[in-house]
């Protein structure tokens, strides 16, 4: 089969497309004819090294151990494990090639992956290879972080970074659930952040959130670019704070340990600051959590936007799309 090849971290022009052995699945994972897969920021971060970190993470510490690049994808069930019971050959999927979560490649630029069961959701009709593909990394990361149980109608939240790839699916679910939800994003992300149903906006090229007089019940901070004493000001008394802080990636890429610093320091304030305890963690597995994302999709509530799909062999490209010109939605490969 064709897929894209890493042989050393570096720049994602080094990638190239290749002739490789079809896997085969293990008792416990679907072989997927693959029809599309996302170029999110996780391969980005696989693909460079970037920080260093995180390839002791399961990636590799000189180069990665599995040479194909990718987590999510959808396409068609082309075989099943032996022990497979959810699926068969003919189904349409969406999910992630990766066990449980980690910092590594997953062979989803490729024309066949392998993935666990229960990293996988029948696709919904409704949507389509690529919006599905769009979905699972970034979703499973949304639901772990909004804290479970605590959402309720009238809720006032902020969403920092509201229009990427995480924020954009947190900003639906909010909404699905009632929340008045506050988006705050570049100039040139208002009217995508409007689209997805945001109640108001903020532009941070002209407006800094922390300084407005706005209080918010949760505000859940994706990009972490502001020191939490800011951010704490806008919060309610009784206000929730969530970081995802999704290590930054692109040119301003942090090298050596990216947010690694600023989570331990939050996770010893957690003990002092009842803003920073989001009570009972939101410990979904990923099977449950693709459950979820399924039922979104299917309801509509959830609806991911393509920025642009790109061919297997311009997955350099559509790397470096991702990380240098802002787009607006998500970006795909087509198989």
């Amino acid at each position: 089969m064709r897929a894209v090849i890493q042989d050393r971290y570096g720049a994602p022009d080094a990638l190239r497309v290749d002739d490789v052995e079809t896997p085969v699945p293990r008792d416990d994972e679907v072989l997927v004819q693959v029809r599309a897969a996302s170029v999110h920021p996780d391969v980005w971060h696989v693909v460079t090294g970037r920080p260093a970190a995180l390839r002791l993470m399961g990636s590799g510490l000189l180069r990665p151990q599995c040479r194909v690049p990718g987590t999510d994808l959808a396409g068609v069930v082309a075989a099943v494990g032996a022990r497979v019971t959810g699926f068969r050959p003919g189904d349409e999927v969406f999910g992630d090639s990766l066990r449980g979560f980690s910092w590594r490649n997953g062979g989803a630029y490729a024309e066949y992956a392998a993935a666990p069961e229960d990293g996988l959701a029948h696709k919904p009709a409704n949507v389509t290879f690529e919006q599905a593909a769009a979905v699972p990394t970034t979703g499973y990361i949304a639901l772990l972080n909004l804290p479970a149980g605590r959402l309720r109608p009238g809720q006032r939240v902020l969403v920092n970074g509201a229009a990427g790839g995480v924020g954009a699916i947190v900003v639906q679910i909010l909404r699905s659930h009632g929340a008045h939800v506050t988006g705050v994003e570049h100039t040139r992300k208002l009217d995508l952040l409007r689209s997805l149903g945001a109640d108001a906006v903020v532009d941070y090229t002209t407006d800094d959130f922390t300084r407005g007089d706005q209080r918010y019940d949760l505000i859940v901070d994706i990009p972490g670019n502001h020191p939490y004493a800011a951010v704490r000001r806008a919060l309610a008394p009784d206000g929730t704070y969530v970081l995802i802080g999704h290590d930054h990636f692109g040119q301003v890429g942090r090298r050596w340990l990216g947010s690694l610093p600023r989570f331990g320091g939050l996770a010893l304030r957690s003990l002092f600051a009842p803003q920073l305890r989001k009570g009972e963690p939101a410990s979904r597995r990923k099977k449950e959590a693709m459950a979820a994302l399924r039922g979104y999709l299917e309801s509509g509530a959830l609806t991911p936007v393509i920025d642009r799909a790109y061919p297997l062999a311009e997955a350099g490209e559509a790397i470096r799309h991702l990380a240098e010109d802002e787009p607006l939605g998500r970006v795909v490969l087509t198989v």
